[in-house]
């Protein structure tokens, strides 16, 4: 085997839904509003007692289940997440006990909105180098838990979920070379912190680098997969806005792609955001077992990574 591919996804939501209309009777906006500025109508919010490994791990379930695997046929958990409210147990290892597995590796990845597609490239190089022979890659965050909900330009754009992805190896690769980097000395536009911690972001800065800087990068991770943009049946980029989304799939040229969409349901999610989208456009038809799809995740440290993969 030297290659690995994705076997199945799955994906979670909490089942409170928070509208719009919702937020417009708690701070100073309205529907018109949002949905002009991030393209957002609803997004799914999580409970006080909905941890964020408790949504990892149902997300986690559906794609060990869609791939016809138990929880002891994994030897690596990885959990892309900023929303860890401790620092040990990690996610991955209290998902890996939710889920009643023997004795995974466990680590999470805080890469913030790029973290699942990091993830995503650290399982394939493991599956690939022998260190692993299925992992179980999630992207999980609760954005509720570290929002100021009395702040209209951050509260309307977050929710919370989990999207997850069963990598196994594979005698052909069903999964790109990444592209990855950063910006460091810009990664105070987005950010996570304080005491409690309190998500904010420089949005004007986040666009301008999102729609200019970031084209030419996914085409090159295009390239890297020995595709065209125009080979794409789908393209999954970070569920951040949809005027974001919209300027940056069109940029890529993609053009006969079906793009991922899934903000204006379930918000900015972070790192959950290109696994829920992925896994809803799989279990919906949108794209088809062996399908190219371009998954691209880039925001907090302006950390972006991008990869071509084959779809379950």
């Amino acid at each position: 085997m030297n290659g690995s591919r994705i076997a199945a996804v799955g994906h979670y939501q909490p089942a409170k839904v928070l509208t719009n209309e919702d937020l417009a009777g708690t701070v100073d906006t309205s529907d018109e509003w949002i949905r002009s500025r991030v393209g957002i109508r609803t997004r799914h919010i999580a409970g006080p007692d909905e941890p964020v490994d408790e949504l990892a791990a149902h997300a986690a379930a559906k794609a060990l289940a869609a791939a016809g695997l138990a929880p002891a046929d994994i030897d690596l958990v990885l959990v892309a997440t900023s929303t860890a409210v401790d620092r040990s147990p990690n996610m991955a290892a209290r998902v890996a006990a939710r889920l009643g597995m023997p004795n995974p590796a466990t680590m999470d990845l805080n890469v913030v909105c790029a973290g699942f597609t990091h993830a995503l490239a650290t399982a394939d190089h493991a599956v690939r180098a022998g260190g692993a022979s299925r992992a179980l890659v999630i992207g999980a965050d609760k954005m509720s838990e570290v929002t100021d909900w009395s702040d209209r330009t951050t509260c309307v754009l977050v929710g919370d979920g989990a999207g997850a992805a069963v990598v196994e190896a594979a005698e052909e690769s069903g999964i790109g070379p990444v592209l990855w980097g950063s910006v460091p000395e810009m990664g105070h536009a987005v950010r996570i912190e304080g005491t409690p911690p309190r998500f904010a972001q420089e949005g004007q800065s986040v666009y301008r680098w999102a729609t200019t800087q970031l084209p030419p990068i996914a085409r090159r991770a295009c390239e890297r997969a020995g595709l065209e943009p125009a080979d794409l049946a789908g393209v999954v980029l970070h569920q951040a806005n949809l005027r974001i989304i919209e300027p940056l799939a069109e940029k890529i040229g993609a053009v006969n792609a079906v793009v991922a969409r899934d903000v204006t349901e379930s918000g900015n999610t972070s790192a959950a955001s290109i696994p829920l989208a992925f896994s809803k456009l799989v279990e919906q038809g949108a794209v088809s077992t062996g399908d190219p799809v371009l998954l691209f995740g880039f925001g907090g440290n302006l950390s972006y990574a991008g990869q071509v993969v084959r779809c379950p």
